[in-house]
């Protein structure tokens, strides 16, 4: 699943959502372990190959899905486990 899908801007979904769907799908499959620090906003930008504010709009997208934790200066990580 580490592979990176290839990113459709013509798709009925959004890129950011579908940025935010991969990076879900990683979560869910466990190859992003709860506590697992995800790579700078601009390295994932340049990971998708997308733009860097489409990034920022699937990590906001993903913690309003309540799977990722973002500490200012620290970085940004899977939502550990309760």
């Amino acid at each position: 699943m580490s592979d990176h899908p290839a990113i459709d801007p013509t798709a009925p979904k959004l890129v950011y959502v579908q940025v935010a769907d991969h990076i879900t799908a990683r979560i869910e499959v466990g190859e992003l372990a709860p506590g697992a620090r995800l790579s700078a906003e601009r390295d994932l930008a340049t990971e998708y190959g997308v733009a860097y504010d489409t990034i920022r709009r699937a990590t906001a997208l993903l913690r309003d899905r309540g799977l990722i934790i973002t500490i200012i200066g620290r970085g940004t990580y899977v939502k550990p486990t309760d």
